[in-house]
C-alpha cells in the first residue's frame, strides 16, 4: 500500500474510530444499560451521569496504562534481572555506578540541568520584554520562536556546521572559526576575547550575588509567617546561584590569564568542559523562543495599576521590571523553569548528533542508549532509565502541584 493512503487510512480510521467509540458507548448507556424511561428513570439518569465522564476518560487511561505504566514496570523488572532472565536483585545498579561513564553523565547532566533552564529562561524573559517594547516585535518573536520548529537532530545539524574545523590553511566553512582566525592578538583582539567577556562575567557575577542577597534576606519574615516550603525552595536557588556565582568566577580568571592560540582554527567539540558548553548552546537557543512566548503572555496579564502606581512614585523602568512585574509573573517563571528542566533531563539528541558522548560530554540518556543498543546489557540500560525517572518524577510532582495552585 502506498504510504500515503496508508497515513490517510489509519487518520481517518483513528479519527472514526474515536467519534464511533464516544457514540456507540454513550448510545449503549442510554438506551441498554440504564435507558431514562419507567418507574427507574430518575435513578438510571443519575447512574448513567456518573459513568460517562469515564466513558470519556477510558481511552487515555488505557493508552496511559498501555503506553507508559506497563513500559515502567517492565523496564523496573529488567533492571533488577540479569540478561538470562535470573533475578540479580541491585547487581546492575552496583555495576552502573561502578563505571566512570556513569558518573560523567551525572556530572554532564547536573551541569546541564543548571545552565540551560537558567540561561533560556533568562533570555526569554529578556525577549518577551523587549519585543513588547519594539514595533516590530511580532516579526522578533517569529524569528526567536522560529528554532522550536526544528527538530533536535536538524538544529544540532546547523550548529555542527557553525562549529566545523578544516586543517589548518584550508577554507574554514565553519562559522566560529571563520570568526576566530579573524583575530591575530592585537588590542582588538585583547578588548573583543578579554576585556568584553571579562566585563560580562563580572556583571552576571554581580546579577546573580543580587539575586542571592534578595532571596535571603527576606527569609526571616518567611519563617515567621510559617512558610517552610518557600523557605527551602529560596535556600535550594540561593545555593544554585552561588554555584554559578563559582563557576563564572573560574572562567573570568581563566579569561583574563589564558594564553590564547590565534591563527589557528579549533576543534571545538573536542574541548574537554567547554565542549558541554557548546552543546548545551542548541538547546538554549531552541527553548528560549518557547520561555518567550509564555513569559510574554504572563508579562502582558500584569495589571497596568500597578505599573502606573509604580511610575507615580518614582520607580525606574529596572524596579518596574524586577520589582513588580518578575514578582506578579513568579509562578510562570517556575512553570517555565520546571518544563526546560523535564526537558533537560531527557536530552539525547544533540549529544547523539554532535559528539555521540565521546570527550567527556556523555549524558544519562545516551548513556541509556549505549547500553540498551549497543552493549545490549538490557539490566544496566534499564537501571539508568530508572535513575532518568527518578530525577524526572520530583519535577512532574511539583509541575503539577503548581498548576493546581494556580487553578485553585
Amino acid at each position: 500500500m502506498n504510504p500515503a493512503i496508508q497515513a490517510l487510512f489509519v487518520i481517518v480510521g483513528g479519527v472514526g474510530g474515536c467519534i464511533g467509540y464516544f457514540y456507540l458507548s454513550n448510545l449503549f448507556l442510554d438506551k441498554v444499560l440504564y435507558p431514562p424511561k419507567g418507574p427507574q428513570a430518575g435513578r438510571n439518569i443519575n447512574r448513567a451521569n456518573l459513568i460517562r465522564p469515564w466513558l470519556f476518560l477510558f481511552p487515555a487511561i488505557f493508552g496511559l496504562s498501555l503506553y507508559l505504566a506497563y513500559p515502567v514496570l517492565a523496564t523496573l523488572w529488567l533492571s533488577v534481572h540479569g540478561k538470562d532472565g535470573a533475578f540479580v536483585g541491585l547487581d546492575n545498579y552496583r555495576s552502573m555506578a561502578g563505571e566512570a561513564k556513569f558518573w560523567e553523565s551525572m556530572r554532564n547532566n547536573m551541569l546541564w540541568l543548571i545552565v540551560v533552564p537558567a540561561l533560556s529562561t533568562a533570555f526569554g524573559l529578556l525577549a518577551a520584554q523587549l519585543t513588547d517594547r519594539i514595533k516590530w516585535g511580532n516579526l522578533a518573536k517569529s524569528l526567536i520562536f522560529m528554532p522550536m520548529a526544528i527538530s533536535f537532530v536538524g538544529a544540532s545539524v546547523i550548529w555542527k556546521l557553525i562549529y566545523d574545523t578544516r586543517p589548518e590553511g584550508s577554507a574554514q566553512i565553519g562559522l566560529l572559526n571563520a570568526v576566530w582566525l579573524q583575530f591575530d592578538g592585537g588590542i582588538g583582539s585583547v578588548i573583543a576575547l578579554k576585556v568584553v567577556p571579562a566585563l560580562i562575567l563580572i556583571s552576571t557575577i554581580a546579577a546573580a550575588l543580587f539575586g542571592i542577597w534578595a532571596l535571603l534576606s527576606p527569609l526571616r519574615e518567611a519563617e515567621r509567617r510559617g512558610h517552610p516550603g518557600i523557605v527551602a525552595v529560596k535556600v535550594i536557588v540561593a545555593a544554585l546561584l552561588a554555584f554559578v556565582c563559582y563557576e563564572l568566577a573560574g572562567w573570568l580568571s581563566g579569561t583574563l590569564t589564558a594564553a590564547l592560540p590565534y591563527g589557528a582554527p579549533q576543534t571545538w567539540l573536542s574541548m574537554p568542559y567547554w565542549n558541554s558548553y557548546f552543546l548545551m548552546i542548541v538547546l538554549v537557543w531552541i527553548q528560549t523562543g518557547f520561555a518567550m512566548v509564555i513569559l510574554s503572555a504572563a508579562l502582558r496579564g500584569v495589571p497596568e495599576e500597578t505599573i502606573e502606581a509604580a511610575i507615580l512614585d518614582g520607580a525606574n523602568p529596572f524596579q518596574i521590571f524586577f520589582q513588580i512585574k518578575v514578582p506578579q509573573i513568579m509562578p510562570t517563571i517556575v512553570v517555565v523553569w520546571t518544563t526546560i528542566t523535564i526537558v533537560v533531563l531527557k536530552v539525547f539528541d544533540i549529544v547523539l548528533a554532535l559528539t555521540n558522548g565521546q570527550w567527556e560530554t556523555q549524558v544519562l540518556a545516551n548513556y541509556m542508549y549505549d547500553k540498551l543498543f549497543r552493549a545490549l546489557d538490557w539490566g544496566v540500560g534499564s537501571a539508568s532509565a530508572m535513575v532518568i525517572m527518578l530525577l524526572v518524577t520530583p519535577i512532574l510532582i511539583w509541575n503539577v502541584y503548581n498548576a493546581r495552585k494556580e487553578m485553585r
